[in-house]
């Protein structure tokens, strides 16, 4: 409640994702519905945000992309974790030659741009919002592999860790018990942070025609559409450019809080 920015994102995050659940209540009309007759119309008291170019209202397609545009984020980033954390644990705790050739596993994926690796597996793929979630999330979990094993490395070496092993405690208990809830930290700040990035690479995709496909609409997708027309439509493009904007930095916020909560030195 002392961080003012951390609180901020995280009211911008709930009132997000809000808005996205209660899409159907919210929405003057479905957001497949087209009126050929109110194409391009600019915001007004009928059309708070705008038409597009086929007269479907922007606002009830701007809350139902936050649906997808949210749920993508979320889920992408829970299998990344998911992934990160159990390779980081194994290669950190183990050590050896599990380390030496997960962590040059980990190297290898790296290396690789993953915005371009998401457009290499995507070119080979049928876009929809399932292979999005999936790419995103087997592509985007090295990075908190190394967070976690080097946390991990930190926490091995201390005394209780060492007393479990003298008590003759399991592994998967000192995992689950000990080690687990010390990486947890650093876990939710990776997460945290990683929904803004897991949003911005599918708004990516969506803009260049590999992610969300008609009639599902996503923020990203709407400025792709747009582009079409933004001299003379500029609501078309502002308003999802406004929408990922505050997304990804309300998330960068309230990861930003987490870490100096976090952090012993503060």
């Amino acid at each position: 409640m002392r961080n003012k920015l951390a609180l901020l994102g995280t009211l911008s995050i709930v009132l997000l994702i809000s808005l996205g659940t209660f899409a159907p209540l919210l929405s003057p009309s479905a957001p497949d519905q087209q009126n050929i007759t109110e194409r391009l119309q600019a915001p007004s008291q009928k059309h708070l945000l705008g038409t597009d170019d086929l007269g479907r209202d922007a606002l009830s397609r701007m809350l139902y992309s936050a649906r997808i545009s949210l749920t993508v984020g979320i889920v992408a980033v829970l299998i990344a974790i998911t992934l990160g954390t159990l390779i980081g644990m194994l290669s950190g705790y183990f050590g050896g030659a599990t380390d030496t050739i997960l962590m040059r596993f980990v190297d290898v994926m790296l290396c690789f741009p993953t915005f371009f690796l998401l457009l290499m597996v995507l070119a080979f793929l049928e876009p929809s919002i399932l292979n999005i979630i999936i790419v995103i999330g087997f592509t985007a979990w090295p990075g908190v592999a190394r967070i976690v094993r080097a946390e991990v490395l930190s926490i091995k070496q201390r005394d209780f860790i060492s007393a479990s092993k003298l008590l003759a405690v399991s592994k998967s208990r000192i995992f689950l018990r000990h080690i687990l809830p010390n990486v947890f930290g650093p876990i939710l700040v990776s997460a945290t942070l990683g929904i803004g990035d897991a949003i911005l690479a599918e708004s990516g995709l969506s803009f260049l025609g590999l992610g969300v496909q008609p009639p599902d609409a996503s923020w990203g997708q709407m400025l792709s559409a747009g582009k079409e027309y933004i001299h003379i439509a500029w609501w078309l493009s502002v308003f999802p450019g406004v929408a990922i904007l505050i997304t990804v930095l309300s998330f960068n916020l309230l990861g930003e809080g987490i870490r100096e909560k976090l952090n012993p030195r503060k």
